[in-house]
C-alpha cells in the first residue's frame, strides 16, 4: 500500500489475462446512492480506462445501464468493468443498491472472490448493507470497505470510520480500522474543508490530489503528529492477525516494525478475510487525472485481494446427481463455467456473462448447458448442447472480442440462446453441474393480461425470455384465479418486468388486480331439488333428483354418496347426475368461488323413458346444487399463509403489531442468531399482497419474510358481505 508505479490498461483492446494469478475479482456492494457507479468511473479512469472526460474514448459510459436507469437515477442491473492496474486484471462487478434488485446482487457476489462495501460518509450504513455484510461474514469472503461522498458538507470521515467499526467490526473492532486520514484544504464559505489528500498511516507518507494527479511528499509536524496519534492501533491491528506469533511480542517490546513486514501482514490478512481495512475515495474534479484515494484502493485490491486460486474449490456433481471431485481454478482442468446474468440485445441477441471457474472457455466451441434446481421459478430443467458465439469483455455500451477465457476469469458469451441465469457451461463429453447459488423468493404478485389480441399472440414468449433473464422472478399461471402472475420482490422490479416486455420484447400488458382463490362451502345442511323437463318436438329433457348437501371438515373436498332406491334414478344416471354437482361446485354457488368441504347426498329423484339422458341429469344436479345453496348459509373461505419473518429485535414490537392490524395471529417467536428473532404467524393472504413492501417499511429494509399455504378458513362475515357485493357488480376481491 503505497507504491506509485502501475501500468495502465489499453483503452483499444480487450484486457485478457493469461494466468489466475493476474486476475482480481471484486464485487462493490451498497445502498442506493452510495456512490458505487461514480466509484467505478473513478477507479476506470486512474487505471487509464478511459480518457479525461470520464467516457469511454469510443462512445458510452463505462458502466452498463439498463434505460430505465437514466430516468430514476439508480442500477437495477449487475454490470462488469474490467480495469487493469500492475499487469493485473481488474473485474469490477457493480452491482444495484436498490433492494428490488437483490438478485443481482447475489449474482454478483457469486462471480467476485472479494467485496468492497461502499458507504456514504453523509448517509451512513443501512440495514440492508449490514445485511449483506453478515452474508459475506458467513461464507468468509474477503471485504474492505471504502467511504464516499466526502465532499457532502455535513460528511465526517472520522466519524464514518467509527460507525463502520461498531456496526461491521462488532465481533472483532480491531479488525476494522482505516489505513489513512484525510487531508483537508482550506475552509469554504460553509466552513466545510474539503478532503484534497490522504496520510498515509503505514508509510507515513502524505499523497496529495488537489493538483489533479497524485502526488506524494513527507508529511510536516502536524501531520505527523496525525499519523503518530493513530498509527499505533492500526499496526496492533494488523499484528494480531499475523501468522508470526512473535511479532507483538517484538512490536510490545519497542521493535520497530519494517513497513514491508507490516504491509505483507496486511494484505494476507485481507485475503483471508480476517481484516477489513477503510479506506476512502472521490471521483476526479473536471480536467483532473485521478480521483481521490483510487490509486490507493487500486493498489489494496490487486495487492490484498485474493487470486481466484485463493477461492475454495468449487463443488460439482453430474446433471443426475452423481458426485464428482471438486474442481480448482486451473485454466487445463475440466470446463466449469456459470451463468451469472443473461441479457437481451436488440443487435446480437442473447448474451450471457460468465465466469469462468474451471478449464478455458473459447468461442465456436460446443459445450453443454445444464440448468437444474428452479422449476418453481418458471425455469424447467434442461441438458442440451449449445454451441457459443463470439467471446467478448464489455467496454462501456461496446464490447471487445475475447479469443478465450481462463478459469478465474469473466467474459460476455454469445449466441447462448437455452442457456439462462445460473446455468453450469461443461464440456459436451464431460457435463458437469454446479449447485445453483440461493436466490431471494419473490413475493409481490403482478397479475397481467395482454392489451390486445396481437400482444396475446407474444405473450408467452416475452414472458419465457423475461424470466430466462431473471431468476428472481416467478412465472405462474394461477389454476384457481386462471390469472397469468408474475412474483417480483418491489414495485420497482415489476416496474422494470413491464417496461421490459414493452421495449425489448414488443409485448405490451395491462396489470389487473391480484386475485386471491377464495373458496365456497355449506354453514349447514340445506336440500334441494333439481328439474330439468322440457318438451320441444321429438325427443325431450327429462330429470329430476333431490339432494342432501352438509359441511365437511376442512380439507375434505366434495363427497357425492348415491342413496336412491327402488331404481328412482337409473343407475346409468348417477354419475352424470354428480358430475352436474361437481360441474356446479367448481363454478360456485353464491359469489363465483369453488365450493370445498361438503357431501352431496343423492336420495330420490324421476327418470323417463324416453327423454331422460347423461345431458338431463347433469343439468338437474346443477340445479339441484344452487337450489339448496339458495335456501342455505354459504360461507366463504379465505386461504390462510404461515410467515416466519426475520427482523433484528429491535423491529419486533412493530412487526408484531403490523400482524395483529392484518388479522394476524403471531404463533411463536425464537431466536434466529446474534440480535435477530424469527416470527412465526398465520395471515389470511387477502392481507399479505402487499407485504413485501410494506415490510420493507416497517423494518426499515431489515425484514424478510417466507411464506406457505396452510389452509382455508372462514372468512369474517362483514368482509364476506364485502365480497358478496362485489360480486353483484361483477368484480371479485383482490
Amino acid at each position: 500500500m503505497g507504491a506509485t508505479s502501475h501500468q495502465a490498461g489499453a483503452a483499444g483492446r480487450a484486457l485478457t489475462a493469461d494466468r489466475p494469478n493476474s486476475i482480481r475479482n471484486v464485487v462493490l456492494v451498497g445502498h442506493s446512492g452510495s456512490g458505487k457507479t461514480t466509484l467505478v468511473e473513478a477507479l476506470a479512469l486512474t487505471a487509464g480506462a478511459v480518457n479525461r472526460a470520464g467516457r469511454v474514448e469510443d462512445g458510452g459510459t463505462v458502466s452498463d445501464y439498463d434505460e430505465i436507469e437514466h430516468r430514476r437515477q439508480r442500477s437495477v442491473q449487475l454490470s462488469l468493468v474490467p480495469v487493469e492496474w500492475g499487469g493485473i486484471k481488474i473485474n469490477i462487478l457493480d452491482t444495484p443498491g436498490y433492494a428490488d434488485f437483490v438478485g443481482e446482487l447475489r449474482a454478483g457476489l457469486r462471480a467476485a472472490d472479494a467485496a468492497l462495501f461502499v458507504v456514504s460518509a453523509s448517509d451512513g450504513v443501512d440495514g440492508a448493507t449490514r445485511m449483506v455484510w453478515d452474508e459475506c461474514e458467513a461464507v468468509g469472503m474477503p471485504r474492505a470497505i471504502v467511504v464516499t461522498h466526502l465532499e457532502a458538507a455535513r460528511s465526517d470521515y472520522t466519524q464514518m470510520t467509527a460507525v463502520c467499526g461498531e456496526i461491521f467490526g462488532a465481533d472483532d473492532p480491531d479488525a476494522v480500522i482505516p489505513l489513512y486520514l484525510p487531508l483537508h484544504g482550506p475552509a469554504g464559505a460553509d466552513g466545510h474543508a474539503p478532503v484534497t489528500g490522504l496520510l498515509g498511516l503505514l508509510s507515513q507518507r502524505v499523497y496529495e490530489y488537489s493538483s489533479g494527479s497524485r502526488v506524494e511528499r513527507d508529511p510536516d509536524p502536524q501531520e505527523r503528529a496525525l499519523i503518530d496519534g493513530a498509527r499505533s492501533r492500526l499496526i496492533e491491528g494488523i499484528i494480531a492477525e499475523s501468522e508470526d506469533e512473535s511479532l507483538m511480542d517484538r512490536y510490545l517490546g519497542g521493535e520497530d516494525i519494517d513497513l514491508k513486514t507490516l504491509v505483507d501482514d496486511l494484505e494476507r490478512a485481507v485475503a483471508r478475510g480476517t481484516f477489513h481495512p477503510v479506506l476512502m475515495a472521490a471521483p476526479a474534479a473536471d480536467g483532473a487525472k485521478q480521483g481521490l484515494g483510487t490509486v490507493e484502493l487500486l493498489e489494496l485490491i490487486t495487492g490484498g485481494f485474493p487470486t481466484p486460486p485463493e477461492r475454495p474449490a468449487v463443488n460439482v456433481t453430474t446433471p443426475d446427481g452423481s458426485p464428482r471431485p471438486a474442481v480448482t481454478c486451473d485454466p487445463d482442468g475440466p470446463l466449469v463455467a456459470e451463468v451469472v446474468k443473461t441479457s437481451s440485445d436488440p443487435y446480437v441477441g442473447r448474451v450471457s456473462l460468465v465466469r469462468v471457474f474451471s478449464g478455458t472457455l473459447r468461442p465456436e466451441a460446443t459445450v453443454h448447458v445444464s440448468g437444474h434446481g428452479l422449476e418453481d421459478r418458471g425455469h424447467e430443467d434442461h441438458d442440451v448442447d449449445e454451441k457459443i458465439g463470439a467471446l467478448s469483455s464489455p467496454f462501456g455500451k461496446q464490447q471487445r472480442v475475447l479469443n478465450h477465457c481462463i478459469a478465474g476469469d469473466l467474459a460476455c458469451v454469445a449466441k447462448l440462446t437455452r442457456a439462462e441465469t445460473g446455468d453450469t457451461l461443461s464440456a459436451k463429453d464431460d457435463p458437469l453441474l454446479m449447485e445453483p447459488w440461493t436466490m431471494p423468493d419473490p413475493l409481490l404478485p403482478l397479475a397481467i393480461e395482454a392489451h390486445s389480441k396481437a400482444d396475446e399472440d407474444k405473450l408467452s414468449q416475452g414472458l419465457a425470455r423475461l424470466v430466462a433473464e431473471d431468476p428472481t422472478m416467478r412465472l405462474e399461471q394461477n389454476p384457481h384465479t386462471h390469472q397469468v402472475v408474475l412474483w417480483c420482490l418491489g414495485e420497482a422490479h415489476q416496474d422494470l418486468a413491464l417496461e421490459r416486455l414493452r421495449t425489448r420484447y414488443g409485448v405490451q400488458v395491462d396489470a389487473v388486480p391480484h386475485k386471491v382463490s377464495l373458496r365456497e362451502t355449506f354453514g349447514g345442511k340445506a336440500a334441494g331439488r333439481g328439474r330439468h323437463v322440457k318438451q320441444s318436438g321429438g325427443h325431450g329433457q327429462f330429470a329430476i333428483c333431490e339432494i342432501e348437501v352438509e359441511p365437511l371438515p376442512p380439507g375434505s373436498g366434495i363427497e357425492f354418496v348415491d342413496k336412491v332406491v327402488g331404481g328412482a334414478v337409473p343407475r346409468q344416471f348417477i354419475p352424470s347426475v354428480e358430475k352436474g354437482v361437481r360441474t356446479q361446485a367448481a363454478r360456485g354457488v353464491a359469489a363465483g368461488y369453488p365450493l370445498v368441504d361438503v357431501r352431496v347426498t343423492l336420495l330420490d329423484g324421476k327418470a323417463h323413458s324416453v327423454d331422460s339422458s347423461d345431458a338431463a341429469f347433469q343439468t338437474a344436479g346443477a340445479l339441484a346444487l344452487r337450489e339448496a345453496a339458495a335456501e342455505a348459509r354459504i360461507e366463504l373461505l379465505e386461504p390462510v399463509a404461515e410467515l416466519a419473518i426475520l427482523v433484528p429485535d429491535e423491529y419486533v414490537g412493530p412487526v408484531m403489531s403490523d400482524l395483529a392490524g392484518r388479522r394476524g395471529r403471531v404463533v411463536g417467536t425464537d431466536q434466529a442468531g446474534p440480535g435477530r428473532t424469527r416470527v412465526r404467524a398465520e395471515i389470511p393472504e387477502i392481507e399479505i399482497g402487499r407485504y413485501a413492501v410494506e415490510l420493507r417499511s416497517v423494518s426499515h429494509g431489515t425484514g424478510r419474510f417466507a411464506r406457505a399455504y396452510a389452509r382455508h378458513e372462514p372468512m369474517p362475515p362483514q368482509i364476506a358481505d364485502k365480497v358478496r357485493e362485489q360480486t353483484e357488480k361483477g368484480s371479485k376481491l383482490t
